[in-house]
């Protein structure tokens, strides 16, 4: 059975950054926290994972165009949905795409409040991001690859959902100790990760090296 693959799940991504109030809790501990959808939700907005996360210059790198409709996998808090809202403007769309009803309700009372009108929150199933065929430019996967199952499945489902030249952005943990993220032996090496999506199809058409701790790598269908 797929596992649950929340943004929540990327409190793992804060196991040790600086300024958390969690800091004497360990990786392994931190990265059961998942469970507890408050102290996930309070962590994945905390200030102190900007510093090696660098979301702004993520999505600056991107280069979204106005009008875009982009896909939010495991959005969350709205940590990386709302930055994309921004960059593709009101003729855009983002699919802010997450498996915890926690997290959909947290984040349309946050659009709500902030009156942010070009999201759509999808609560989606473990295997399948729930979208139409034919329906997204970009697909962005921040930090929740390792934590779904039946990666060949999942990609003929984006696959379908992708628009002709359209992409998928992976940024996820290097497979060694870093002072954040999940456990190592849960991490997905960059060489496994280019190989899968390879298999399915795809082809790596760019990659960017300035975050510390993660790659961050385009992929698109030839």
């Amino acid at each position: 059975m797929p596992r649950r693959f929340s943004c929540l799940a990327t409190l793992a991504l804060l196991v040790s950054a600086p300024g958390l109030a969690q800091e004497a809790a360990g990786p392994h501990e931190m990265h059961q926290r998942h469970h507890d959808s408050a102290a996930y939700m309070a962590a994945l907005d905390d200030p102190a994972r900007d510093e090696y996360q660098k979301p702004d210059e993520v999505v600056r790198t991107l280069a979204l165009r106005e009008g875009e409709t982009v896909a939010d996998i495991g959005s969350g808090t709205g940590y990386f949905t709302l930055r994309l809202a921004r960059a593709v403007g009101e003729s855009g769309r983002v699919y802010a795409v997450d498996v915890s009803p926690d997290m959909v309700r947290h984040l349309n009372r946050r659009l709500r409040d902030e009156g942010v009108r070009n999201v759509v929150t999808v609560l989606c199933e473990p295997d399948d991001p729930l979208l139409p065929d034919a329906s997204v430019d970009r697909f962005v996967i921040v930090d929740v690859w390792h934590h779904i199952e039946g990666h060949p499945a999942y990609l003929e489902k984006l696959k379908r959902m992708l628009r002709p030249g359209g992409q998928v952005v992976h940024i996820d943990f290097q497979k060694r100790d870093t002072p954040v993220g999940p456990p190592t032996s849960e991490k997905i090496a960059r060489s496994d990760l280019v190989e899968e999506m390879e298999a399915a199809g795809f082809r790596l058409s760019a990659e960017h090296d300035f975050l510390p701790y993660q790659y961050f790598l385009v992929f698109v269908l030839p």
